[in-house]
């Protein structure tokens, strides 16, 4: 194998590829930590587009949880979630999970947010 096509090769080995990553949230509303009056809309927004197969679900430390209806954004990389019913004050839990658009892989996380 000559120079240029070793380099070649260590350089397609070696490059970071978006198909090996996995949706990252980039952002969120209400943000992680934040006190906010019961929000009507929740909206993710992650690092890549992914499926109408990520969702939501929002619980309570007693086990209580609100379903939600979630809808995917144009570009595909913004999903917002409306509660089905109300979220009374208290501390909640956000769980998140997605499913790439690009290679179907999953990502999953969650984070706290308190209702004044």
């Amino acid at each position: 194998m000559d120079l240029r096509r070793m380099a070649a090769t260590i350089i397609l080995l070696t490059a970071p590829t978006a198909a090996l990553a996995q949706p990252a949230l980039t952002g969120s509303r209400p943000a992680a930590d934040a006190s906010v009056a019961a929000p009507r809309n929740i909206k993710l927004t992650f690092s890549e587009k992914i499926t109408p197969a990520s969702g939501i679900a929002l619980s309570m430390g007693d086990g209580m949880g609100v379903s939600t209806v979630t809808a995917l954004s144009d570009d595909g990389k913004t999903l917002t979630a409306r509660p089905t019913g109300p979220l009374m004050a208290g501390k909640w839990t956000l769980s998140w999970h997605t499913v790439s658009a690009g290679d179907g892989k999953d990502a999953a996380g969650a984070y706290s947010f308190t209702v004044k």
